[in-house]
């Protein structure tokens, strides 16, 4: 990061994750310049921060891709366009300049000005949603994880992954492969996530790799010293199970929190921001949002729909960073990218 204070950038770009790096080429395609902030040390949003060896199954043209991979294809995708990081620090707040554009002011004391703001901030502030166990505390982050950093750290061991949507059945199809034991409990015996997946899993629980423990919930800890010997689950009736077990992985989703994003003066749905789909443009002229924090009708959360979002905001903003310009649209094909 730079180590002037005040910056000026064609646009800023709140968020670093996958969509946020995918901005950046879009606005590069286009000769704008772009200033990237974001709260993480490193780029790459939840990819990256929770679960960096995670397989994406639906991006085009990768049948498989680990999450990581696919932020260093995004970022090593993004830097011909040279564009600047302010990692380690959030923006905590957006006003509107008098003669066009906006200040940005960021929680290290940086302040960028841009003509057009794209916000790519995935949940917005995240973290885990905790199962409401006693003692769970002691026991977190030495047996009990709500993300997986490195597969390889699990290998041998008897683990208890309790959910039932995609992360909780992506990680048990995967960690089945190298755990001595995977049991997963969930408090119905239908999954939530995509049906190849969950069909993937009924294949390996019928082989015996998988152990499904449904309808189950969780009740209970056993262990010291923060290290598991027991997950204590219970039926709908409340009868009690004890499963051996070296982790715990609670997979119940993120709890969101826009924090400063909430007091810009942007139309909010919940804990989503509302936009026109056809420009990813808010109800503030000049800014614009893409990815996971938006809403609109019919809206899907995928990776590959956040990036023709940002598409679409790249496009919207041209005419703010270059108004006396008409913008003819050109294959990447046939124009190329700059250094390539």
């Amino acid at each position: 990061m730079p180590m002037s204070t005040h910056h000026e950038t064609d646009v800023a770009i709140i968020g670093a994750g996958p969509v946020g790096l995918f901005a950046i080429f879009e606005c590069g395609m286009l000769r704008m310049r772009t200033h990237v902030i974001d709260t993480l040390d490193m780029v790459g949003g939840q990819c990256a921060a929770l679960y960096p060896e995670k397989p994406i199954y639906d991006v085009a043209g990768h049948p498989a891709i680990e999450a990581r991979d696919l932020i260093d294809k995004l970022a090593h995708q993004a830097a011909p366009f040279h564009p600047v990081y302010h990692l380690g620090q959030q923006v905590t707040g957006l006003t509107q300049i008098e003669d066009g554009g906006f200040r940005l002011e960021t929680s290290r004391g940086q302040t960028i000005a841009a003509k057009a703001v794209i916000l790519a901030a995935g949940c917005g502030a995240f973290g885990p949603n905790r199962p409401p166990l006693d003692g769970i505390e002691a026991f977190e982050g030495k047996s009990v994880f709500y993300m997986v950093q490195r597969r390889e750290a699990f290998r041998g061991q008897r683990i208890v992954i309790a959910g039932g949507g995609d992360s909780a059945v992506d990680w048990a199809i995967s960690l089945a492969e190298v755990a001595e034991r995977v049991m997963v409990v969930h408090r119905r015996a239908k999954f939530r996530a995509a049906p190849e997946s969950a069909a993937r899993l009924d294949q390996l629980a019928e082989s015996g790799k998988i152990d499904l423990v449904v309808p189950y919930q969780l009740h209970g800890l056993d262990g010291a010293n923060g290290h598991l010997s027991a997950v204590v689950v219970a039926d709908l009736d409340g009868k009690e199970r004890r499963l051996d077990a070296d982790v715990l992985l609670p997979f119940f989703g993120l709890s969101m929190n826009l924090g400063p994003i909430a007091d810009w003066g942007l139309a909010l749905d919940r804990h989503t921001v509302s936009i026109d789909p056809s420009t990813a443009e808010t109800n503030i002229p000049g800014v614009f949002a893409v990815g996971d924090i938006v809403t609109y009708k019919h809206k899907l959360k995928l990776i590959t729909t956040g990036f023709a979002e940002a598409a679409h905001a790249a496009h919207a903003a041209y005419p703010l960073v270059h108004p006396n310009e008409a913008l003819h649209f050109e294959y990447s094909t046939s124009k190329g990218v700059p250094g390539l």
